[in-house]
C-alpha cells in the first residue's frame, strides 16, 4: 500500500499551483496508510519480509522448494458496480470481502494454494478512514483465504471521480504442484457435481440489480423487505462468499477433479469452461431452492428465468466435481466447515445436441 498517487503531474508554474490546489492530498494519503497498517499485519504469512510502505512487496520464493514443479496461478478482478451500493450505504469495510473472493477463489479453482495479493484503490478523494475501512476488509478477507496482502496502490483521481466516488482492483498469486492441478483433465464420466451454496448475489449482475430493482421497480436502499428480513441495501451488501480454505480442505481430504467459480455469465457457463469436450455437465435446478433475493430482482423487473441464470449465480457460488466414490466424504467435509452444499448433478457423455452444462427441471419450492 503506497501512499496516494495520480497519473498526472500538475503545473508548478507562475501561477502557484500546487498538488493539492490541483485536488490531490498527499498528507490525506499518507494518513490513510497509517489507519491500514495494523489490518494490513493481520494478513501475514511467514514468506512475507519487509514492511508496509515499500515500492514492492516481498515473498520469499523459496518456501515453493518444497514443489517438485509448482505453477504459480495468478488472476485479476474487481467487484463491479456494486461499490456504488457500498458509496450510496456508506459501509466500505465489507466490499474487501468481496474483492479478495472474486480474485483467490478463482485462482483455487486448479487447485492453487492462494499465496499473496496486491490491491487497487480509486478515488475521486481520499478519505483516510474510508480507505482504511476498505483495506480492513480486503485484509479480513485476505484471511479467509489463507494469503497475504502485500501490498497496492491508494490513487486519487480528482476531475475524474467525485468526492465520494471509488473503485477497487487486486491482483493474486497461488501455487500448485503439476502433477496436483486439477481442471478438464481430470473429468470423468459418472463424476458427481456438488454445489455449494452461496451467501447471496456475491459480486455480479449489479448493473442488472441495479436497473432492475432501483430504475425500473423504484425501491430504495433502506427499504425494508419481507422476504429479505432486512433492507435492500443490508442484503445487496452482503459478502461475498470466499470458498477457498474450503476448497483446499476438500482437495486435502478427498478425490477433486475440478471447481468452477460461479461468477459472471452464471451457472451454466462458468461450469461448461470446466467441462472437456465430449463431456456434459447437467445440473437439476430441484435439488435446491434460491435465495428470496433472486425472486425479487425476477419479479420486479419481469426478467425471465433463463436471462437471470445468464447473469446472476443463483444461489451457488462455487461447485466442485468429484468422482462418485468421493461424495460422501466432500459433503461431510463441507459440512463440518460451515459449507452448505449439495449434490446437485453429474457427468456423462456429451450427446449430438448437449452443450457443455445446462440446468434442467424447475426449483425446489
Amino acid at each position: 500500500m503506497s501512499a496516494v498517487s495520480d497519473q498526472s503531474t500538475p503545473s508548478t508554474g507562475n501561477s502557484g499551483a500546487s498538488y493539492a490546489s490541483a485536488g490531490v492530498d498527499i498528507e490525506a494519503g499518507d494518513r490513510a496508510v497509517e489507519l491500514m497498517k495494523e489490518w494490513v499485519k493481520k494478513t501475514r504469512r511467514p514468506e512475507v519480509l519487509g514492511g508496509l510502505g515499500g515500492f514492492a512487496g516481498l515473498f520469499d520464493a523459496s518456501a515453493l522448494k518444497k514443489y517438485e514443479r509448482p505453477l504459480l496461478a495468478s488472476a485479476t478482478d474487481g467487484v463491479g458496480t456494486k461499490v456504488d451500493i457500498a458509496r450510496q450505504m456508506g459501509v466500505y469495510d465489507t466490499i474487501g470481502h468481496d474483492l479478495v473472493a472474486m480474485v483467490m477463489d478463482d485462482i483455487v479453482v486448479c487447485g492453487a494454494e492462494p499465496l499473496f495479493m496486491t490491491d487497487y484503490i480509486c478515488v475521486g478523494k481520499v478519505h483516510p478512514e474510508r480507505v482504511a475501512a476498505i483495506v480492513k476488509g480486503i485484509a479480513e478477507g485476505c484471511v479467509l483465504a489463507g494469503c497475504a496482502l502485500v501490498g497496492g496502490e491508494t490513487a486519487e483521481h480528482p476531475g475524474l471521480l467525485g468526492p465520494d466516488d471509488f473503485d477497487v482492483a487486486g491482483a493474486g498469486t497461488g501455487v500448485v504442484e503439476h502433477d496436483n492441478l486439477l481442471g478438464p483433465d481430470r473429468i470423468r464420466t459418472g463424476d458427481a457435481v456438488i454445489a455449494m451454496a452461496s451467501s447471496g448475489l456475491h459480486s455480479n449482475g449489479y448493473s442488472l440489480v441495479r436497473h432492475v430493482l432501483f430504475d425500473r421497480a423504484g425501491l430504495s436502499l433502506d427499504r425494508h423487505v419481507d422476504e429479505l428480513g432486512r433492507t435492500l441495501g443490508e442484503e445487496l451488501l452482503e459478502p461475498t462468499k470466499i470458498y477457498s480454505l474450503d476448497c483446499l480442505a476438500l482437495t486435502n481430504t478427498t478425490q477433486v477433479h475440478a471447481y468452477s467459480h460461479i461468477t459472471g455469465g452464471g451457472l451454466a457457463a462458468n461450469l461448461a469452461r470446466v467441462i472437456p469436450d465430449g463431456l456434459h455437465a447437467t445440473v437439476d435446478r430441484a435439488t435446491w431452492t434460491p435465495d428470496p433475493i433472486f425472486d425479487l430482482v425476477g419479479s420486479a423487473g419481469r426478467v425471465e428465468r433463463l436471462e437471470l441464470e445468464k447473469t446472476l449465480n443463483m444461489g451457488v457460488g462455487m461447485m466442485a466435481i468429484v468422482p462418485q466414490e468421493s461424495v460422501d466424504v466432500a459433503l461431510a467435509t463441507l459440512a463440518d466447515r460451515g459449507v452448505d452444499s449439495w449434490v446437485a448433478g453429474e457427468i456423462t457423455e456429451r450427446g449430438d445436441h448437449a452443450t457443455g452444462a445446462e440446468l434442467t427441471g424447475d426449483y425446489a419450492a
